[in-house]
């Protein structure tokens, strides 16, 4: 079984960007080209107000921890959950200082409403294979709240959805390890792209685009 080190750790988050299109996960995550646009600007202020590492709260037999930092070695990733409920049950996982066992449920905060395509899935499948591999549990359902419907979604943890989010992960490795950005077929979910003015795909058969933006600054 492969094992990462830290320093080999990818974004989780990354997997959005890489559900979306693969193409602009490497312009990202690879050759660091970044744009933000309305979308982005106004997801990181929602983020803002769920992301304190400093709020631990208890409500009768749940606790919510917001902002908890979490990875995996056997994936090779690492992130921050929005927020981690632990709601105590008769068999579950065990907490420092507190008494009792406790079943554990991620929620990943979203800007507007659920989207067509699987990307806030995939990441929040992710979060759950890291929370299980941190905390020796297994976890069977979490959720996404939008801040448009302003109610949860639940998402239950399949095998199916298990084994594509590992997949996708592994390929995520193996664009990184190679320094490869991929080729994609472009289509109307290149308008919301916030990197749709420098994407340029079809230069990629001729420079990268990191390449190409050094050579025109420098012109």
């Amino acid at each position: 079984m492969m094992v990462y080190n830290e320093e080999q750790f990818l974004m989780l988050s990354g997997l959005q960007h890489f559900v979306f299109c693969r193409r602009q996960w490497a312009l990202i995550h690879i050759e660091q080209v970044w744009v933000d646009n309305v979308l982005t600007v106004e997801g990181n202020a929602l983020h803002e107000k769920a992301d304190d590492p400093f709020i631990r709260e208890k409500r009768g037999d749940t606790i919510y921890v917001r902002a908890l930092p979490i990875h995996s070695h056997t994936l090779g990733i690492s992130g921050i959950c929005d927020m981690v409920e632990f709601t105590r049950t008769v068999n579950g996982i065990t907490l420092a200082n507190e008494e009792g066992q406790f079943v554990v449920k991620p929620i990943e905060y979203k800007k507007g409403a659920p989207k067509k395509h699987d990307a806030d899935i995939a990441q929040l499948v992710a979060q759950v294979l890291c929370l299980e591999e941190m905390l020796q549990t297994t976890i069977d359902e979490a959720a996404l709240y939008y801040h448009e419907t302003r109610r949860r979604e639940i998402v239950m943890i399949t095998t199916e959805w298990r084994d594509k989010v590992i997949a996708m992960i592994k390929e995520m490795h193996q664009y990184y390890e190679r320094q490869h950005t991929p080729r994609v077929k472009t289509g109307k979910h290149c308008k919301s792209c916030s990197l749709q003015h420098i994407c340029l795909p079809e230069l990629l058969s001729k420079e990268s685009v990191f390449t190409y933006i050094d050579r025109v600054t420098k012109e």
